[in-house]
């Protein structure tokens, strides 16, 4: 399997090349050359289908046969030791728990198949240093996947205030070849950084360099299976299931995409958002344009400029990304998925009314979600919709406890880290302060 560059469809590269560089030089994102959907008999077996086995064909089809079966199973299985439940609210709405993985966040998925395939792939004895901007989740699922992997550092930039406290503990606290930037500015800001670092050719001669943002595609190959895993839950027979998928920086719901593409009968997706609303208004309007992200309730979705909404472009006939999208790209995928944005208020009432009528302590992002798809389905009734609950509630526990007045529980792996000493190099947007840092002999001792 090749990949090519949104950007550019002529740039293509392997699978080992697309993983370890993240980012093509011309500034687009890897997409897979083909993605062909799966045979009907495997969409109609998955109720006989472990989380593992269904993991182990998708990749199979995104990645190619590069990696041998036996290689490819072990990264799946060791991706999947974690369940993915679907809880019912009622007969029309559902929960996808994706927080059951060591840093509670959904984002556990795609930190931990992506460390296991660089394990599987880095022959080369240099360093390897992995960069990711996180607005919540990411950061913490990165430093649980890759803690302590032999010639791997990374480096983790997060905005200064715009954490949870819980969050941030799981960013500056497990030290060795995990580093915390904790940087004066937005997520924007923080993205904005390791995409320049990427770009930057002299850099990259001096050290060896990868990200685990979502802008990686193998980042996003284990969040298509969660999408397969929860339609095997529902069972094929009922009303047409819709995905809700409260976003920020779109890989989840490009992921969901991708799963509809591979073949999975999905009749419709859900873009919900916060105030940081670009998608929902280019799919109302046409005009896609980035804004300044706004600190909001649900901080993981507090992205302004999306990365990887060109992917979904692309999906849907967008060639080159450096354009602004088609009108043929705004109506086709219009037709498969509706965007709504909601502000903190509502969500506040959100929480608190999925407490009160299903007795479900629901994080914000999911809450959002719970918005988004209760006004889709209000024209869209004899529907099943699932919304992706992304965090475990008690990542935001100073909130959760104020909207609902009450104690909220704090698992143990989480709750261990309230102690724990914040280590953390303060930094402002400037690149080349930014530059200099990367470029220490090493990281350890900067």
């Amino acid at each position: 399997m090749k990949f090519y560059s949104t950007n550019d469809p002529d740039h293509r590269v392997d699978v080992k090349e697309a993983i370890f560089r993240g980012l093509p030089a011309d500034n687009g994102l890897y997409m897979p050359e083909r993605i062909v959907p799966l045979p009907d008999a495997f969409i109609d077996q998955l109720q006989n289908l472990s989380f593992e086995e269904i993991g182990f064909v998708i990749s199979r089809q995104l990645l190619g046969d590069e990696i041998p079966d036996e290689d490819l199973r072990r990264i799946v299985r060791e991706t999947v030791n974690f369940p993915a439940p679907v809880v019912e609210l009622d007969a029309q709405t559902y929960v996808l728990e994706l927080f059951h993985g060591p840093s509670l966040a959904f984002k556990d998925f795609g930190a931990r198949f992506m460390a296991r395939l660089m394990h599987h792939y880095n022959d080369d004895t240099r360093e390897l240093t992995i960069l990711v901007a996180t607005s919540g989740d990411t950061g913490g699922a990165v430093a649980a996947g890759f803690y302590d992997t032999p010639g791997i550092q990374v480096v983790i930039l997060y905005p200064k205030g715009k954490v949870s406290d819980l969050q941030e503990k799981q960013l500056t606290t497990l030290g060795k070849n995990i580093h915390a930037i904790e940087v004066d500015g937005t997520f924007d800001d923080c993205q904005a950084l390791v995409k320049q670092a990427f770009l930057d050719a002299d850099l990259r001669e001096q050290r060896r360099l990868s990200s685990a943002n979502s802008i990686n595609i193998s980042r996003l190959i284990p969040q298509t299976f969660y999408y397969f895993e929860a339609y095997k839950q529902l069972q094929a027979t009922g009303d047409p299931v819709v995905f809700c998928v409260p976003s920020g920086n779109f890989g989840n719901l490009t992921a969901g995409l991708i799963a509809h593409r591979l073949g999975l009968p999905v009749h419709h997706f859900i873009a919900a958002t916060n105030a940081n609303d670009v998608v929902p208004r280019f799919l109302e309007n046409g005009e896609y344009r980035t804004a300044p992200s706004v600190a909001t309730l649900s901080n993981a979705m507090d992205v302004g400029s999306p990365s990887n909404f060109a992917r979904m472009a692309n999906l849907f006939g967008q060639l080159m990304g450096k354009d602004h999208p088609m009108p043929e790209v705004h109506s086709r995928l219009g037709q498969l998925v509706a965007g709504y944005a909601f502000d903190d208020a509502s969500t506040e009432v959100a929480v608190r009314e999925v407490k009160e009528k299903f007795g479900y302590v629901i994080d914000p992002h999911g809450a959002v979600g719970y918005l988004a798809l209760k006004e889709w389905q209000q024209t869209h009734p004899a529907t099943r919709g699932v919304i992706l609950e992304t965090a475990h509630p008690s990542k935001f526990l100073p909130d959760m406890q104020r909207i609902l007045e009450e104690e909220i529980t704090v698992p143990e792996r989480l709750a261990s880290l309230a102690d724990k000493e914040k280590v953390a190099t303060k930094m402002g947007t400037d690149y080349a302060t930014f530059r200099e840092y990367l470029l220490k002999s090493t990281l350890d001792t900067y």
